[in-house]
């Protein structure tokens, strides 16, 4: 595998919009002890349901430990699924994994991220991290494809969401946090941003959803559903300590101008009903020291904006919630050429995140 010295902006490649062509998707298997609960065996069965749920779209990756790939290989066995044995950490490759980008010439690269478990030592989620950060150089390996890596910037796939056409939106709850780079500042960022991933526009929202244990990643808040477009988490109950978070960023967004100059339209999906942890789920996760807490008083951050967009379909969490319905029809609406796929996302949601998490699209080459 070649690591190229240059970035991908200098050499005409750009990360695509999620909506553009995929040749498949990338997921890991999930296993850790002291974050699924069991074992991971509840985690387990939600992953494959949302590998399977994929699959009916487009080819999908797993990496798998050596111990559980026999476990795997009978829980996703699917000709539109394919296990490699890889090691990680745990199981998120949106962050862990690369960033893919491409040019006009249909080849495909990728971003290698520093990964640092969501904040280091300073508020991270887990030690060592050292295998999920090499999982993005393992996958372009895989693929053949040459890699570009940001040794020292720390960035996670969960933390921009892009409109392929210049435009990023993140939150400075997460990319302006200290424990990510602090020796940077905003307009630093911006550049590493500008020639990593070609985009001429960031538009900064202040925080995520509230109690967003990866510090407000924007892609379980407020996603791109089409260029010009977008859709925020939102509540009305002045109560509901998102209502605050969803406000600031509506001014934001109104204000905003992308790229092209457009101005945004904001399109508004409920937020479910906060969701907590039993005390039997807390109970079946393992305790390890520097291990996320898990505790039923600790509201989840549970959101509909959590999708994945597939080649036709949307893969979109549900939550045993009145406004699961709803969601559904909003995500049909505003995507009327994709079939929406609702799979239960509260497992997944129980070790901190959603299916655009535990997701890692790979675009399909382009020449034009």
């Amino acid at each position: 595998m070649t690591t190229l010295n240059s970035t991908p902006r200098a050499d005409g490649f750009r990360m695509p919009a999620e909506w553009e062509p995929h040749s498949q998707t990338w997921m890991v298997w999930p296993e850790r002890p002291d974050n699924w609960r069991l074992g991971g065996k509840p985690a387990q069965a939600a992953f494959a349901a949302v590998a399977r749920a994929i699959a009916e779209f487009e080819p999908v990756s797993i990496g798998v430990s050596a111990g559980q790939y026999e476990n795997a290989q009978a829980r996703l066995d699917h000709p539109n699924i394919r296990l490699l044995e890889i090691s990680t950490d745990d199981a998120w490759v949106r962050d862990t994994g690369p960033t893919f980008v491409i040019n006009n010439a249909g080849e495909v690269r990728g971003v290698d991220w520093t990964f640092n478990a969501w904040g280091g030592f300073n508020g991270g989620l887990y030690w060592p991290w050292l295998r999920d950060d090499e999982v993005a150089r393992k996958i372009l390996q895989v693929e053949r494809c040459k890699r570009y890596r940001t040794e020292g910037f720390v960035l996670e796939g969960g933390a921009i969401h892009v409109d392929g056409e210049g435009t990023l939106i993140t939150t400075e709850e997460c990319l302006l946090n200290q424990n990510r780079n602090p020796h940077l500042s905003r307009e630093q960022i911006e550049t590493m941003l500008r020639e990593q991933l070609s985009i001429d526009t960031v538009i900064w929202l202040p925080d995520g959803l509230y109690n967003d244990e990866t510090d407000g990643h924007v892609d379980n808040f407020c996603c791109y559903v089409r260029p010009g477009e977008v859709l925020l988490a939102w509540t009305d109950d002045q109560n509901d300590p998102n209502y605050s978070r969803c406000q600031a960023a509506m001014r934001v967004l109104e204000a905003a101008r992308d790229a092209k100059g457009r101005q945004l339209v904001v399109h508004k999906i409920p937020v479910p009903a906060a969701i907590h942890a039993t005390q039997e789920e807390c109970d079946g996760v393992d305790i390890a020291e520097g291990a996320q807490e898990r505790e039923p008083s600790i509201r989840l951050a549970g959101s509909y904006v959590n999708f994945l967009i597939v080649n036709g379909g949307i893969i979109a969490p549900k939550f045993d919630d009145p406004m699961d319905a709803e969601a559904e029809a909003i995500l049909a609406r505003l995507f009327p050429e994709h079939r929406v796929v609702m799979v239960p996302g509260r497992e997944i949601l129980l070790g901190g995140g959603n299916i655009h998490c535990i997701t890692q699209q790979q675009p399909a080459p382009q020449g034009r």
